[in-house]
């Protein structure tokens, strides 16, 4: 079986400057599946590119595999940090592992965690009615359960 370390040692080798990997995983049966992703946005030639670039470091006489390059798709959820910073301005749905969910805008994601202005329910005054309003969440990637982008068509 080839080991998915190779595979991820031949990426970061070729990667481009805005280029980021999500995800390497390999069958028992040597079906190699790669998930990569750019800050500018990804096209098929960088896809190609790339799938071209491992298989002229593999040999198909020593061990055959079958080869699959592609970007995460859009309803995926988040594996990587570098996706928030990717996805900055976009509307986010966030799980913590608390089990708390959260729609909104992802406004900052840095080192540390992200900050996302999400809609929610407070009292504004003592003895007035809760009321909606927009607040700057600011959550921490290790208390992120998952998240995903929201898929409008607005």
């Amino acid at each position: 079986m080839i080991a998915k370390e190779r595979i991820e040692e031949i990426i970061a080798g070729n990667l481009k400057e805005d280029m980021f990997l999500v995800d390497v995983t390999v069958s028992p049966s040597n079906s190699i599946h790669v998930e990569m992703d750019a800050m500018g946005g990804l096209t098929i030639d960088h896809c190609v590119e790339m799938s071209r670039h491992i298989e002229s470091c593999l040999d198909r006489e020593e061990e055959d595999y079958s080869l699959e390059v592609s970007s995460p798709g859009i309803d995926q959820y988040f594996k990587v940090n570098l996706q928030y910073r990717r996805n900055l301005g976009r509307q986010l749905q966030v799980t913590t592992l608390q089990g708390e969910e959260w729609k909104g805008k992802l406004l900052e994601a840095g080192v540390e965690g992200i900050v996302l202005e999400a809609e929610v329910t407070e009292q504004a005054e003592k003895g007035k009615k809760k009321q909606k309003m927009l607040k700057a969440m600011p959550l921490n990637y290790s208390d992120i359960k998952k998240a995903k982008v929201i898929i409008s068509f607005k």
